[in-house]
């Protein structure tokens, strides 16, 4: 809230939890799999240009 206390208990906000346990990443967003994505999205677009190409030669 506005006024630094919360609705429901009246009480101070304890602030942002300690450490920076809020910035760990997991999943979707680690390099790993970020580069995985990008690999496979390079496969994709080589396989559809491969693919064009054999479409364009008949």
């Amino acid at each position: 809230m506005a006024n630094g206390r919360c609705r429901l208990h009246g009480g101070l906000s304890p602030g942002a939890p300690k450490g920076n346990k809020n910035a760990l990443k997991h999943g979707r967003y680690t390099a790993g799999a970020v580069a995985s994505r990008r690999e496979v999205a390079d496969l994709i677009r080589a396989m559809r240009a491969l693919a064009g190409a054999a479409d364009d030669a008949e």
